[in-house]
């Protein structure tokens, strides 16, 4: 994890300081946010769990999602996110809940032509969102970068706190 330590340790210091506790819902980035956020001494302070969400059973089967709601919008949207990230907070109970939804690659999946692009969304006190475009066909090197803009919408929303 030494390659995302430095966004994992603002992160998690700012969590701590707040005392504030957060829940992932990922996708293509595979378990990296919360191994990441896990990877800094003092996790149980703020880490409560974390769901790999890759598939839409894994989806329904973890998170209570308003199903009608997450119909109508688009795939691979900061909204789309927002209802993730919303689900898997109140999944938990927890200060935060972050989502991410990628194409890591290679190859496109069924709703979308590009790989390279992750959205996502932070659900707490104050809300949050991106949206990363790499236009990268490479599997790992998306993972990561889409972690490290994970790991950074945390540390830049809460020293808005």
């Amino acid at each position: 994890m030494s390659r995302f330590s430095e966004h994992s340790s603002s992160a998690a210091n700012l969590l701590t300081k707040h005392n504030h506790s957060i829940s992932v819902a990922e996708s293509s980035t595979g378990g990296l946010i919360a191994a990441s956020l896990l990877s800094v001494p003092g996790a149980s302070r703020y880490f409560i769990g974390g769901i790999i969400i890759y598939t839409a059973s894994s989806r329904r089967a973890f998170l209570d999602l308003d199903i009608n709601r997450v119909k109508k919008l688009k795939p691979l949207t900061e909204e789309m996110a927002f209802e993730f990230a919303k689900a898997a907070r109140s999944k938990l109970n927890t200060t935060w809940g972050i989502a991410e939804l990628g194409v890591a690659g290679p190859g496109s999946t069924p709703y979308i032509d590009t790989t390279g692009i992750s959205v996502i969304a932070l659900s707490g006190p104050i809300d949050a969102s991106v949206t990363i475009k790499t236009e990268l066909n490479d599997r790992e090197k998306n993972m990561e970068l889409f972690t490290v803009a994970a790991l950074q919408l945390i540390a830049q929303t809460l020293t808005k706190i």
